[in-house]
């Protein structure tokens, strides 16, 4: 493991390990317990176990468009984030933005770096968010002292692995309704498994973040919602999106080479009750 600070990358102003009690929480409150990164990462710590009460973690802090780590730089942590959303970001030569991930609380970022040294994209906040910064030198001590941590951090990794194998799929479908349907449907799954609602929707992310993810055409975005919502789908309202019809939208979802639908399989009849106009989402950039 080579990873080093920068000289312009923020440190945490404490060690990493320092027990827990009430004066230290409050002279510093952007701290957390080791037992909530493990909880946050998928596993519930058994009550009592050595010191994940009692070691804090620091916080970090970020507004929405603020950058976590730069594309490039040196790896010296990893970071869960607690609460919010994020993007992996990666500039192509001719200057492109192109969106390899979305991410979202429970998530481990900046692992990449400890393959070479530095971070291969930059994570960008979505909205204002907070992540917990565990520095790498710390890392084998906290193997050590909370053998959970190790289980809770391969878990993570394991669910994160399997994200990427899911989203890379979204990209088999040649007709870009289909991936729109497919990345909803992701999208979904993924909501459901931090707690919140698989069909009522608010997407952080704007239509050209999502163009970029899916490799088409932003305007494309805003036609293929317009005909999902046309089709009975969904219902549309800038970044707001509701399954209405998650069986319809399967089947949207495995027509693989082309926008027609399978009117044996399942019919729809598209009303004007149903229609959304493009600029409803195109105004979400």
């Amino acid at each position: 493991m080579n990873l080093q600070p920068t000289a312009d990358q923020d440190l945490p102003a404490r060690p990493l390990m320092a027990p827990a009690n009430p004066k230290a929480a409050t002279a510093d409150a952007a701290s957390g317990a080791l037992a909530e990164v493990v909880r946050l990462m998928g596993l519930a710590p058994c009550e009592g176990a050595p010191g994940l009460n009692a070691t804090r973690i620091p916080l970090r802090r970020l507004r929405e468009g603020a950058t976590l780590v730069f594309e490039g730089s040196r790896g010296h942590a990893l970071y869960v984030l607690r609460c919010g959303s994020a993007k992996s970001v990666k500039t192509q030569e001719d200057g492109y933005e192109q969106v390899l991930a979305f991410h979202h609380a429970g998530d481990v970022l900046g692992f990449e770096a400890f393959h070479g040294g530095t971070h291969a994209a930059s994570v960008v906040a979505l909205e204002d968010s907070s992540v917990f910064m565990l520095p790498a030198d710390e890392l084998p001590h906290l193997r050590r002292v909370c053998p959970v941590f190790t289980d809770a951090l391969e878990l993570a990794l394991s669910r994160q692995l399997l994200n990427a194998a899911a989203a890379a799929g979204l990209m088999a479908a040649v007709a870009s309704e289909a991936r729109l349907a497919r990345f909803v449907l992701w999208w979904s799954e993924r909501m459901s498994h931090i707690g919140r609602s698989p069909r009522r929707l608010h997407l952080r992310m704007g239509r050209r973040d999502i163009a970029s993810f899916l490799g088409v055409a932003h305007a494309t975005v805003s036609r293929s919602f317009t005909a999902l919502a046309n089709a009975g789908c969904l219902s549309v309202d800038n970044r707001d999106v509701e399954i209405l019809d998650l069986e319809a939208l399967h089947v949207r979802a495995r027509n693989t080479r082309g926008p027609g639908f399978d009117a044996e399989t399942h019919h729809h009849d598209t009303t004007a009750a149903h229609a959304v106009p493009a600029q409803a989402w195109s105004a979400c950039v």
